[in-house]
This record gives structure tokens, sequence and C-alpha cells, in this order.
């Protein structure tokens, strides 16, 4: 039931060729790493040794957290630069940014950075790029568990972490500092107070804190500066200089370009320590001075977050643009080398910042023009994800909507859902949907499939809406066999209208369609639902060659469940078995344990272990379809119903009673929501009947409700139970409310003790 029908291979236009199948390659990132965010800037001539600051850190070198937080320019980066280079434990480098708010991305670079020391245990990679891996109960489990494992201590450095807001992301660091054996550290460096919960930390002694005041320079270090930039000034000039910039470094730094470019002292005392000043000194001072042709180059440079010279031509309309980049990095021209070939540059955040805005006074308007030839640039290049990023700056919505509809499925693949989900909200916020249907129906598909299903169905009427111009990622030219697969999934229209629609997108999805095996998915389950097994089998089967043949993995994964459960009601268990290990081979090659479609394997598969004896792995296998349960929604109805209908078989089974209770009542309201699913409420009415005939037993692990099931990872954190309900946007009363049936049910009587049957029921991993 994936939205791509495929491997990444299959998916994307961008690389033709026929799809690839899975690969079993384990310490491979899931998407292109960028290897200069994981390089420190490189030490330059003249740096002022920040000694007092460094023996602060060798004497807190006890303390789990370093915060080093300031205003741009007090120099943040250098210090961890210099601390990296004295202490003598290693440190994993990771220069954060905007597109690091997406869990998966922020932890496929903690773990490269981490990498790079020593190898990472394999399975964490692994995990990052699982389709559907549930990232807390997966990924950081095992990255914390390799860093608690290390003999030899490590620093996590994270340069400007003030970019990094997103809430599941600071759970997973502070996942992270919980992990970290002795004597290791992660050093938080970013303009304001550190976005980890400081105050626990501050309260608990596990947190050492360098603020401004700290950074600022003293009188010998300012000198310092001054004299490392080949001045030769008095000893008052340079405490002058000092008093008045307050020990400001980037301040100092500015005063030293200008006065060794010939500027009068007189003028240098203007100077002081806030940043809003700095817009006219840079004008004033050190930009008067340089040659028309250089200020024009740096202000419409300052558009891009990285360039190398032929991006800059490209975009600026020149020649000699490497040369002009090499020239100003030995000029000290606050321009940052990101490779050791000195290819890729970025300027000093402040001074990109200061740029910028000399640009907007200047030239109002270019810079929009300037970034959609970045984007170009960039597309044509292979940087498809910084194409995208230009192109929303630039409010370039038709580029937009045309690398979004290339560039989703691959994203996807790669779990990093929360960057879709930022470009999707992107477009909603500045776009017309009915204007762009192929971005609008892979929007709905995007939101069917992560659950957002109002969004979902407003973004399906927009494409309908629409008037089609383009071409869907599959070729397709229409979007008719996309929005009558979505709607059959849907089943809004009941049973019959699933089988209409399921028809409908098999006749109109091309042969050679990553949608087609899912279409025939889709159509073999409404014939289950219809009551007509022989007829559902066969077109399973065609499902299955079809998913093989193109690579489509979730849909043969799915489909092969569906032909299982049909030779179960056939009482064919030699074949349901057959069927069983079959799908279990291709998620293991394809690393897809944790997606959510295949609950119904793990539910079916408990059911052949049970038939065989072997009522321990059964319940391996229950506990896995458990974690994936509350994800299984009304969205998809038909697939949920059938999904649970089969865990209530398991449970009854093994005589779990009031498990099997459980599961049904969630059956109901499924039913409630969606009554005409043919033949499914007939098996629900039967299965109720059973549980009548039947005493209840001892309660189970498995008698947790979904919503039950949503909040228990949560409680294995450092959360409140208000914190926990911001989460799931519950009110802290009804979680302490759940929170206590959690322990009811488990038998104990408190959260350590929660956290840790659930870990010995398999229902928390790692």
């Amino acid at each position: 039931m994936a939205i791509d029908g495929g491997g990444a291979e299959a998916m994307t236009t961008a690389r033709p060729g026929p799809p690839r199948k899975p690969s079993g390659r384990p310490r491979r990132p899931a998407f292109p790493i960028l290897e200069s965010k994981l390089t420190p800037p490189f030490r330059r001539d003249g740096m002022v040794p920040r000694t007092g600051l460094l023996d602060r850190l060798d004497d807190a070198s006890g303390v789990p957290v370093v915060a080093v937080a300031a205003p741009p320019g007090y120099g943040k980066t250098t210090l961890l630069v210099q601390w990296a280079e004295r202490d003598p434990r290693r440190f994993a480098w990771l220069s954060l940014d905007g597109r690091d708010n997406d869990p998966v991305v922020l932890l496929t670079y903690i773990a490269a950075a981490l990498d790079r020391l020593e190898p990472v245990d394999p399975s964490v990679f692994r995990a990052l790029g699982s389709l559907g891996a549930p990232v807390s109960g997966t990924v950081v489990p095992r990255l914390a568990s390799w860093l608690a494992s290390r003999a030899q201590p490590v620093v996590l450095a994270l340069d400007d972490a003030h970019l990094l807001h997103d809430p599941e992301c600071l759970d997973h660091l502070a996942a992270l500092v919980e992990h970290l054996p002795p004597g290791s550290q992660l050093a938080i460096a970013g303009r304001g107070e550190s976005p980890l919960a400081v105050a626990r930390l501050r309260a608990e002694g596990r947190l050492e804190e360098i603020g401004a005041q700290d950074l600022a320079m003293d009188r010998q270090e300012s000198a310092a500066l001054l004299r490392g930039a080949e001045l030769d000034l008095s000893e008052a000039r340079c405490a002058e200089l000092s008093r008045r910039t307050e020990g400001w470094p980037v301040a100092l730094y500015l005063a030293a370009l200008s006065l060794k470019m010939g500027q009068t002292e007189r003028g240098e005392i203007a100077l002081v320590g806030d940043d809003r000043f700095l817009v006219d000194y840079l004008q004033s001072v050190l930009l008067s001075r340089l040659p028309w042709e250089t200020i024009s180059f740096l202000t419409r440079s300052s558009v891009l977050e990285r360039m190398c010279g032929p991006l800059c031509d490209a975009v600026l309309g020149r020649e000699g643009s490497t040369e002009l980049l090499e020239s100003l990095e030995r000029s000290n021209l606050l321009l940052i080398p990101l490779d050791r070939r000195r290819r890729w540059y970025r300027y000093h955040h402040l001074f990109r910042e200061l740029l910028r805005a000399k640009l907007e006074r200047g030239e109002p308007g270019l810079a929009r023009e300037l970034l959609v030839r970045a984007a170009v640039w960039c597309e044509h290049n292979g940087h498809h994800e910084a194409a995208i990023e230009y192109a929303m700056e630039a409010g370039d919505t038709d580029r937009v909507a045309r690398l979004v509809v290339h560039g989703t499925f691959p994203l996807y693949q790669t779990g990093r859902y929360a960057t879709l989900q930022r470009w999707f909200d992107w477009f909603d916020e500045h776009a017309e949907l009915g204007r762009h249907p192929p971005v609008a129906m892979v929007g709905a598909w995007f939101h069917l499939v992560v659950g957002h299903l109002a969004a979902s169905d407003r973004w399906a009427e927009a494409a309908e809406r629409g008037a089609f111009k383009g071409r869907l990622p599959d070729g397709s030219t229409s979007i008719e066999g996309w929005a009558a697969l979505r709607r059959a999934l849907r089943c809004a229209d009941g049973l019959a209208g699933m089988l209409r629609d399921a028809e409908l997108a098999e006749r109109l999805l091309p042969a050679d369609s990553m949608m087609r095996a899912p279409a025939l998915l889709v159509l073999g389950m409404a014939h289950v639902g219809a009551g007509a097994p022989r007829r559902a089998d066969a077109i399973l089967a065609e499902a299955v060659e079809v998913a093989e043949d193109a690579g489509a993995t979730v849909a043969g994964v799915d489909a092969l469940a569906e032909r299982a459960v049909l030779a179960m009601a056939r009482d064919d268990w030699r074949e349901a078995e057959l069927l069983v290990e079959r799908a279990r081979s291709v998620i293991r090659e394809a690393r897809l344990d944790d997606y959510v479609t295949t609950i119904l394997l793990y539910s079916v598969a408990a059911r052949v272990e049970i038939a065989r004896a072997k009522v321990e792995p059964a319940h391996e296998q229950l506990a896995r379809a458990q974690r994936l349960r509350p994800e299984m929604t009304h969205a998809i109805p038909l697939y949920a119903v059938q999904t649970r209908l089969e865990l209530v078989r398991a449970y009854l089974a093994l005589t779990d009673v009031t498990s099997a209770r459980t599961v049904l009542r969630e059956v109901d309201d499924l039913l409630r929501r969606q009554p005409d699913l043919g033949v499914l409420r007939d098996q629900a009415a039967e299965l109720h009947a059973q549980l009548d005939a039947m005493r209840a037993e001892v309660i189970g692990a498995s008698a947790l409700t979904a919503a039950e099931l949503r909040v228990l990872p949560l409680l294995a954190t450092h959360h409140s139970f208000r914190e926990i309900g911001e989460r799931l946007h519950l009110s802290p009363h009804t979680v302490k409310t759940q929170a206590i049936a959690i322990y009811r049910k488990l038998g104990v009587s408190s959260r350590s003790q929660a956290i840790q049957h659930a870990h010995d029921l398999g229902l928390l991993v790692g």
C-alpha cells in the first residue's frame, strides 16, 4: 500500500532505466550526504587561542552536555574548533541547517558523523533506510546502544543548533544524551538558549553553559587578534578598541580588516557591540574600500547558502567566480571553505545576513531572479533538493510543483516524511492547488499514507478539479488512474464503489506504471471483501508477479499476505506457510520490517506459527503487529478491518480472550465509520459469537488499546504527562488516565516497571 508501488529506483524519473532490486548494503546512508556538514571549518592563521575557555571545558569533561550560546559573531564555532584540536578525545562534527528538522535526516547525519570516527553498527543505517521504520522505536535505541558501548569517549559537536526546532528531533537528541557513556559529551553551539531541556539538565548538574559574556574577548585576547592581523597598534589603542567593541570578536575582526585596508583610526572607534551598527559599518568602512565588481559579487551571491565557482557564474551571469572566491578566501573576508579542495564555500552567517540586507536595499527585487537561476543550476546539476529550496524561496510555484512531483517518491522511500510535509505545507500556503493537479494528486497520496485524511481528501478534490498539465511520476498523462486508485483505497462509497474504482484504476494505469501492482492489489482486496476468493486469488497472484517485475516490494508483500489469508480460509496451511515465508524473505531483503501495511503479514504469520504449535514465535509476530496497529487507521478501512480480524483470530487461538475483545472493539468502531465492507462485517459478527461463548482469560499485553499503544513509547522518554499530551494533542489528564490503564493491564505499578515489561513483551524495542 505504498504510495510509490516500488523501490526508490522504480519511482524517480531522474534516473531512468529498469528498477533495481533492493540492496542489502549495510553502511550506506539512504540519501546523499553533504560532506561539508561533517567537517569543522578549517583553522585560519592568526586565530586567537581561547585558553581560559578551553581550560574551563577541560574541567567540565565529565558533564554530559556543553551548551555554547551567544549572538552572531562571538566565536562559538571557533571555540568548538579549538576545543577539538586540543582535546585528546575524538570529535564528531555536524553543522546543522534547516533541513535537519527531519528526524531521519538529523539522525542520518549524526550516524554518519560518528561513523567517521568508528564504524557505526550497520543496523543503524539499515533502520534509517527502512521504509516506515519508527525512528524512536528502532533508530534511536540502536544508535544509543552503539554510543553506550564505546570504550573510547567521543564528543558530538552540533554547530548552529538554533536552526533545530522540530520537537521530535529534539526528543531524539535528548534520548541520545541519556545514553552517553562516561567521558563522552554532546556539545551544542547556537544563537540563544540551547534547544534541549536545559532547566532539567541544569538542575541535575549535567550542563556546562558558555554565554556571550564568557565569549567576549578580554584585553589580552583583543590585542592578540588585532596584532595577529599584522597591525602595529599601541597597547592603549588595542585597549580602546576592545572597550568600544565590548570584546565582540566579529567587530574586532572587521576593525582589523578595515585598518589593514587603510582606514583612519579615528573612524574605527565608532564601532560598538550591537549588530545593527554593523550594517552601517560594513557599508561605510569595509565595503567602501573594495572594488564595485567585488561588492556586487558579494551582495548578489549572498542569496546562496553554499557556493562554488560554476554556481556563482550561472547565478550572477559572469565568468571567473572560482578565482574570485579563492582570492576572497585568501583575503580573510569572512568566506569559509567547506572542503579541502576549496571548491565549495559559504559566508560567515552574520556576514551573509548583512550582505543580503544590503542587496535588498540596493537592488530590491533582484534576489528572486538570482534564486530562480540558482534553482535552475541546481536542478541541472543533480542537486534536486537544493533546487526545490531555492525555488521555494523565490516563490516560483510552477518550478516547485514540477520538482516536488518528481522528488516526493525518493524522499518517501528514505523516510524523510518531515521534509516532505514541509514542502507540501509550503505549497499549500503559497499556491492554488487546483492550478497544479500533478502535485495535488501526489500530495493527496502522501497525506493518505501518513494518516492526514482530511488533507488528503482536500488535495485530491483540488487535483480532480484542475486542468491537468504535465506528467505524473509514472509517466501518466492523466490523473484519473491515480485518483481512482486512491478512491478505491478510501472506500468512501462502500464495497461496490471500491470495486468500481479499482477496476477503473487497473484499466487506466499504463502497463509499466509503478502504480499498477498496487492497483491489482487493491482490486484483489476488493474481491476478498466481496466474497469472491477465487477471483481475488487470481488477481493477487498477478499483483505479486507485476510487483516482482517492477521491484514494487510493498505491494508484493501485501499481496502475498492477502493470498495467505485466502489459503488459511480454505484450510491450506502449507500454502499459507510458503506464502508467508516468501513475503518475510522479501521484507528482510527490502528492509520493510516496520512499514505499516506489513501488519497484515505479521498477523497472518502469527496464525501460521500457532498452527505449527510454535507459540513463542507467534507472540513475537503479534508484538510486531501490535507496534504497528495504532498506525493502521480508518484511512484505509477495508485493510484496517481485515488486519484486526486476523489479529482477533490469532488471539482466540491463543485463548487470549481479553486481547481479542480489545481488538474486536476497534473493528466495531471502524465498521461504524464504514459499515459497507462486504463479508468482513459478517466475519466480525462470527468472531463476536465465538467470544461470547468463551470465558475471559488472563489479561495480556495485547489488551492495550490503539490509543494506549500510542502513549506507551513516550512513557519511555523523560517527558512529563503534560509534554506527552502536547506531542499527541491530548490533555495531561487523558495521558495520565491512559498511563494508569497501561500499568493496570501490564500488571505493574510504576512507569519504569511498565517500560521494562513492555520491552520484555516486545512492545518496545531497543
